[in-house]
């Protein structure tokens, strides 16, 4: 059961590879020959995604005008406009308004890094009816710069952990809901998953499960991870639309 519809988000400031990229989103810096975000969209696009939302804030015009201008046989791409910072949770919520309140699940990722995991593993969590949202774990030897998870004894989540050293498991920004859950969430803004949506919804009983993965990984977060970014395209050349 891959799930058919994602909101990416890419509306983050990119304040630590901005000094290289001038007047450009960091989604939008140019990797293998096509902006990063084309990458994302190809990858989900391989992976049975038919429905696309982006959620675009700083340099938005940038990314709406590359939408208007990207055509992929049968899937259906379309940018939704922040206004004023939303965070990620309230970025979802923005993108998802006006879409029909159905049960179909949402899929959430970054428009900054590739988890190039088969995407089937998330919905598989959903077996169990208990389960209201699954969220993808990557296994890495270096967890610093990166939040990390506690989990508890059936694998689902207890809280997400402060950056540390050494190796783990950590949140790869890819999330699975049920398509009734955003109703769940807190009402301000501007809201994160991490940091406001997640410890709310555990607050109340909402199971969420962590789906642990040895996965290939790229975020374009910093200088030296962008300049990894056209040889790891190359080498996954498969994983892409």
């Amino acid at each position: 059961m891959t799930p058919r519809r994602a909101v990416i988000l890419a509306g983050g400031l990119g304040t630590r590879v901005k000094h290289i990229l001038p007047g450009v989103p960091k989604p939008m810096a140019r990797v293998a020959g096509r902006p990063f975000l084309e990458w994302v969209i190809r990858f989900l696009a391989r992976q049975g995604i038919e429905k696309i939302r982006i959620s675009a804030g700083y340099l938005a015009p940038v990314i709406s005008e590359f939408v208007e201008q990207t055509k992929i046989a049968g899937i259906d791409i379309g940018c939704i406009v922040e206004k004023k910072a939303l965070g990620t949770a309230g970025g979802f919520l923005h993108a998802i308004r006006g879409e029909k309140k159905e049960e179909i699940p949402w899929l959430v990722c970054n428009g900054d890094s590739l988890v190039l995991a088969d995407l089937d593993l998330l919905p598989s969590a959903f077996e169990d009816a208990s389960v209201q949202a699954a969220v993808l774990g990557i296994r890495v030897k270096d967890t610093s710069r990166y939040g990390t998870f506690q989990l508890g004894p059936e694998g689902d989540l207890k809280c997400f952990s402060e950056k540390r050293s050494g190796s783990g498991l950590i949140n790869a920004g890819v999330y699975f809901l049920r398509g009734n859950l955003p109703a769940k969430f807190p009402t301000y803004r501007p809201l994160s998953f991490e940091m406001d949506v997640f410890p709310h919804l555990l607050a109340q009983g909402v199971k969420i499960q962590v789906c642990s993965v040895d996965t290939p990984f790229l975020d374009i977060g910093t200088e030296d991870t962008l300049n990894q970014a056209d040889e790891f395209i190359t080498l996954h050349q498969g994983s892409f639309l």
